[in-house]
């Protein structure tokens, strides 16, 4: 089976040299070793050094030097929003507060289903609505997903090495 060796985040990889993708939901995206079903139906064994948080438009390299973009898949998550400025920042203060994982946006703040933060949203003026939508949280200050990594850090992946 073939393997995955290298994960590299969006912007830094080569994503015109795609030759297939692979769409996962939030949970199946924090791995390190696990066998995956590509979307063009290939089965490819995900062998990383360490376990990584891959985020939609990420790409892994094949042993083979084929690259396979990260898609975040559609799942059921809860789409809250205000047109209260004032609002948004203290819901968003209050969900941070339960450390929850948060997709935050212009407008809008995406989480996992949970009835007691809904309710709680909801008491506090909050518009939330059930939705299908890809889920992408913020990876925190802590995060191992940095988006300010160096070009020369990912420079060899760049080239195919």
């Amino acid at each position: 089976m073939l393997r995955v060796v290298q994960h590299i985040v969006s912007g830094f990889w080569p994503e015109h040299e795609t030759y297939t993708s692979i769409t996962l939901e939030f949970e199946a995206r924090h791995r390190r070793r696990l066998r995956l079903d590509l979307d063009n139906g290939e089965e490819v064994l995900l062998d990383l050094n360490k376990a990584v948080a891959m985020r939609g438009g990420d790409g892994l390299l094949t042993e083979n030097g084929h690259w396979i973009k990260v898609i975040a898949a559609s799942e059921q998550v809860l789409k809250i929003s205000t047109k209260d400025r004032s609002l948004f920042v203290r819901l968003a203060w209050h969900l941070g507060n339960r450390h929850v994982a948060a997709d935050i946006r212009d407008e809008t703040i995406i989480i996992k289903p949970d009835h007691v933060l809904k309710e709680m949203l909801e008491g506090l003026g909050a518009r939330v609505e059930e939705i299908s939508n890809p889920f992408q949280p913020e990876g925190g200050a802590y995060s191992e997903h940095n988006h300010h990594q160096t070009v020369s850090e990912h420079s060899k992946a760049d080239h195919g090495h």
